[in-house]
């Protein structure tokens, strides 16, 4: 949904006390990583090859506002693995906040230059206040509000390699 899930609760929630929305948060973790592992789910047209082709090229890395558990079963269901260096978790960094997280990606790998590939906001800003350049990709949960901030914005998966590559 592209926000931590904290804000995902209070907004669903906002007369609800901590206790329920963290009982309603773990009841939605466990049935999504079951829907998940049950394949009742799908990556975005043309992800596994455009990754492909790109993790010969690059190092890739996903920095994601989504829980460790959440990410380890889409890498593992979908055996990204063989594309992706490492997963990073919102939930690995104190603040909450992408930039951060991003910043610890780019220091752990000793990253140079990069772009960062996201639909919302947080993707964007991470890219600018790292010195990175942002793709905003109009999916799903992506607003056209956001995306206008990113250096490019693309439809299709496979754009991506007419940028990068």
């Amino acid at each position: 949904m592209g926000v931590p899930l904290k804000v995902v609760w209070e907004t669903l929630c906002p007369n609800h006390s901590m206790e329920i929305r963290e009982m309603s948060n773990a009841l939605f973790h466990d049935k999504l990583l079951e829907m998940i592992e049950d394949h009742k789910g799908s990556l975005y047209p043309h992800v596994e090859e455009i990754l492909m082709e790109l993790s010969s090229k690059f190092p890739l890395f996903i920095a994601s506002n989504g829980q460790p558990e959440y990410l380890k079963a889409i890498v593992n269901t979908y055996h990204l693995e063989r594309f992706i260096q490492k997963v990073y978790s919102i939930q690995s960094i104190s603040s909450g906040h992408k930039s951060d997280l991003v910043k610890t990606v780019i220091h752990e790998n000793n990253i140079k230059a990069g772009w960062v590939i996201g639909d919302r906001l947080s993707d964007i800003m991470a890219a600018k206040d790292n010195e990175l350049r942002s793709i905003g990709v109009n999916f799903d949960f992506a607003q056209a509000e956001e995306l206008k901030h990113a250096d490019l914005v693309i439809n299709d998966f496979k754009q991506l390699l007419n940028i990068i590559v």
